[in-house]
C-alpha cells in the first residue's frame, strides 16, 4: 500500500454523487465504501487506514457500530476527521472526538433554503387547513367546505427557536413575504445580533405564549434534548401550530400527543422523529392535523449537491493541512494538529 495515500471511507451512500467526483480529482485520496451489513473482518482494514470518514447524520440510516463514537475511534487509530452530512451530527459523539484529537465538521448552511421553504410549506398548509380537506376529499367526507375554515398567515407572529443558518432564513421569508411578526431564542445570539437576522430576541417562555407557529431550528444538543415537552405545549395560545424541521428527540413525542387530543394547540408539521421514519401506527400520524414527513425537509436535488461539494471541498482542504470551515469541535484544534503531524509528517496551517 502506497503510505502517500489518504483513506477517506463512507457507509452505504454519499449524498450526491458530486462528492465522489471531487475527491476522483485528487488521486492521492483513495474512497472506500462500506455497507451497513458489511462483515467486520471485511470492515476492519478499511476502519483500520482511515485517516478521515463522511458519515450521514441521520442516526437510523447507519448502524450504530458505524456510528463516530468511542467504539468506533477504538477501531480507527488514524482517524482525523469526521464529517457529518448536513448540520446536524445526531450519529457523532463530539466529546467521544474531542477527546481522541479527532475533527469534526458539518455542512450547517447546506440545505437551509431547502429546509426554510419545507417550514414556510407547512406554515401555510396548517393555517389553511390543507391536510385536512386532503383528507376529507379522498375519505368521501366532505360536505360542508364552510367546515375547513383557514386563516390567513399574513401579519401573523412566528416564533423561531434557533436562529442559524434555517432559522435565518425562515425569518426572512416570513418577514418579507406575509409581514409576520419574527420572534427568536437563541442563546448564542446577542439581542443585535438577533436582531440583524430579521427577528426579536425573546426566552423560550415569552415566544412560545406569543406565537401563532412556533418553529424548531436548532441543533439536538444536551441543551436541547427534551426541550419541548406538557409544560411548554401547554404554554402555547390554542389557535398556534407547532413545527419542527430540526431533530426528533427535541420535543416530547407524548406530550405532543396529549396536547393534540385535549385541543391544547391547533396543530403540528412534523418532520423529525425519534424514530425515522416513525412507523405507519405511530399515534402522531393518526391526527388530521398533524402534516407529516419523514426527514425529507432538506432532501432536494439542489441541497444535496450543495451539501456534497461543501463536503468534499472541506475533507480535501483537512486532508492537504487547511482548515476546514464548520467545525464543530474547534477546542479539539492544537490536539488534532500534533495527530496530523504524526501521521502525515507536516504541521497543518
Amino acid at each position: 500500500m502506497n503510505e502517500n495515500v489518504k483513506r477517506l471511507f463512507h457507509v452505504r451512500f454519499l449524498m450526491h454523487p458530486c462528492y465522489a467526483e471531487i475527491i476522483a480529482t485528487r488521486p492521492e485520496i483513495r474512497l472506500d465504501k462500506l455497507e451497513n451489513d458489511t462483515a467486520d473482518k471485511d470492515a476492519q482494514p478499511v476502519l483500520s487506514a482511515a485517516h478521515a470518514y463522511q458519515i450521514s447524520s441521520a442516526r437510523d440510516e447507519v448502524p450504530r457500530k458505524y456510528h463516530a463514537i468511542a467504539e468506533l475511534l477504538e477501531r480507527t487509530p488514524k482517524l482525523l476527521i469526521v464529517s457529518t452530512g448536513g448540520a446536524g451530527y445526531d450519529t457523532v459523539n463530539v466529546k467521544d472526538c474531542t477527546e481522541r484529537g479527532v475533527l469534526v465538521v458539518n455542512q450547517t448552511g447546506g440545505n437551509a433554503a431547502s429546509v426554510a421553504q419545507h417550514v414556510l410549506a407547512m406554515v401555510i398548509a396548517l393555517s389553511k387547513q390543507i391536510v385536512q380537506t386532503n383528507h376529507a376529499l379522498r375519505a368521501g367526507t366532505m360536505h360542508n367546505r364552510n367546515a375547513f375554515m383557514g386563516s390567513e398567515v399574513q401579519g401573523r407572529t412566528i416564533g423561531i427557536v434557533g436562529l442559524g443558518n434555517v432559522g435565518r432564513r425562515v425569518a426572512e421569508l416570513c418577514r418579507t413575504l406575509f409581514g409576520m411578526e419574527v420572534l427568536a431564542c437563541d442563546p448564542l445570539l446577542d439581542d443585535k445580533e438577533v436582531a440583524a437576522r430579521g427577528a426579536t430576541k425573546v426566552d423560550l417562555d415569552e415566544l412560545l405564549t406569543r406565537s401563532d407557529f412556533v418553529s424548531i431550528n436548532c441543533p439536538l444538543d444536551d441543551t436541547s434534548r427534551g426541550m419541548i415537552g406538557a409544560k411548554q405545549f401547554a404554554m402555547m395560545q390554542p389557535h398556534a401550530y407547532f413545527i419542527t424541521t430540526a431533530r426528533g428527540s427535541i420535543h416530547d413525542e407524548a406530550a405532543l400527543e396529549a396536547a393534540l387530543r385535549d385541543k391544547v394547540i391547533a396543530g403540528a408539521g412534523l418532520d423529525v422523529w425519534d424514530k425515522e421514519p416513525p412507523p405507519a401506527d405511530h399515534p402522531l400520524l393518526k391526527f388530521d392535523n398533524v402534516l407529516a414527513s419523514p426527514h425529507t425537509a432538506g432532501v432536494t436535488k439542489e441541497a444535496r449537491e450543495n451539501m456534497g461539494r461543501i463536503a468534499a471541498e472541506q475533507i480535501i482542504a483537512a486532508l492537504d493541512g487547511k482548515r476546514p470551515p464548520r467545525i464543530v469541535n474547534p477546542q479539539v484544534w492544537l490536539a488534532y494538529a500534533k495527530r496530523f503531524e504524526q501521521i502525515f509528517g507536516v504541521k497543518p496551517e
